[in-house]
């Protein structure tokens, strides 16, 4: 990949990146749809560009040659994911670039997708220059991490979001709700909320934060993403900020399967869906709370804490992505740490730098995607 990058001219990287830049607005709104953009060049000239702005809508490549019209008769589309090649809610891509005319095409990332792959073939065929996949599977992988990981398997994806001071704290101490992260951070984790099927925290994050894990701050996806407890002994207040407003947001608590059978229906009651799995060593087993989330059609899950779950869940390698947001302070000796005991042995290698670590306010914010095959 390193090799066809090198080989394409300043301007068409220049152009993939643009459409790179253009997916990303459909955040929030297209999935369990990938996010895509395109850009369609001629004469060095743009005349047309679109991204996939919502679910079911106009793909990307659609949108562009809209706008592009007749000027898309011998140009180049740069799409940051090989086009599609299937009917699905709408027709395939391929067949729309082939009847404008165009050219030429380079993509940045190939389709993962069985029924949807197979576009740069297709166009091959019929006669049309293809250049792609020009990104790394790391790379491509970073674009559309959920849609790559549910591509090849039946799990969901889960991404651990943890605030954390310079001495790897995520709280003063046991027990106290700790404001760690500023202002514009806590945006920016309203507007990762808003791309996920679901939020994710532990019993102790529950009663100690007391949070309503909706998304406020930032605008709303396509769908409000549902709230997940794992709570073994079912000991959620009735009256906690999780279950306010439980018809919009529907809440799933998770217990062991023996967890008082009076609690398990009081929450119910309260408006919760009351999930009984089998218990492990600490918690719950998750490998069986993710098959229950599969079921329920989750497909991207953001873990917000606490400590204890995210020990787990990277312990047992569930992890796919990693959102750590460093704040400059120090908690000291008595501050809670991120990880718990056994965490030394967690695969860290497995990770690797997703993007380049960005700022929001004076907090920064550095992205983890596991490395392929790890």
């Amino acid at each position: 990949m390193a090799e066809l990058r090198a080989g394409l001219a300043p301007s068409d990287r220049a152009f993939l990146e643009r459409a790179r830049v253009l997916a990303r607005h459909g955040w929030g709104q297209v999935h369990p749809n990938p996010l895509v953009g395109c850009v369609i060049e001629k004469d060095g000239a743009v005349v047309g560009e679109g991204f996939h702005a919502r679910f079911g809508g106009p793909h990307a490549e659609i949108l562009a040659l809209e706008e592009a019209l007749h000027r898309a008769n011998g140009a180049t589309a740069f799409v940051s994911l090989e086009p599609c090649d299937h009917h699905g809610k709408t027709p395939p891509c391929t067949e729309a670039l082939l009847k404008a005319g165009v050219a030429r095409v380079v993509f940045g990332a190939s389709d993962p997708g069985a029924e949807s792959g197979g576009g740069a073939e297709r166009l091959r065929r019929e006669g049309i220059e293809v250049v792609g996949p020009v990104w790394g599977e790391g790379e491509a992988v970073a674009e559309n991490p959920a849609f790559h990981h549910t591509a090849r398997a039946s799990r969901p994806f889960v991404a651990l979001k943890l605030a954390l001071s310079l001495d790897g704290r995520i709280a003063a101490a046991r027990g106290e709700r700790s404001r760690v992260t500023g202002g514009e951070a806590e945006k920016e984790v309203h507007r990762l909320r808003s791309g996920f099927d679901a939020i994710m925290i532990g019993a102790a994050t529950a009663r100690v934060d007391d949070p309503q894990l909706t998304v406020r701050l930032a605008p709303e996806g396509r769908a409000a993403p549902r709230r997940l407890l794992l709570d073994p002994r079912a000991t959620l207040p009735s009256d906690a900020a999780l279950l306010r407003d439980a018809e919009r947001s529907p809440v799933h608590v998770f217990t062991r399967l023996d967890a008082p059978e009076v609690d398990m229906e009081r929450l119910e009651g309260a408006g919760a869906h009351v999930h009984p799995v089998p218990a492990a060593a600490e918690g719950l087993v998750l490998d069986a709370v993710l098959d229950v989330c599969w079921e329920l059609g989750l497909r991207a899950i953001l873990c917000e804490g606490g400590s204890r779950l995210a020990t787990s869940l990277l312990r047992e390698d569930l992890v796919q992505r990693l959102y750590l947001f460093l704040a400059p302070q120090a908690f000291g000796p008595s501050g809670v740490p991120a990880f718990g005991p056994g965490i030394a042995g967690a695969p860290w290698g497995a990770f690797a730098p997703a993007f380049p670590p960005e700022l929001f306010g004076r907090d920064a914010l550095l992205v983890f995607d596991r490395r392929t095959g790890a």
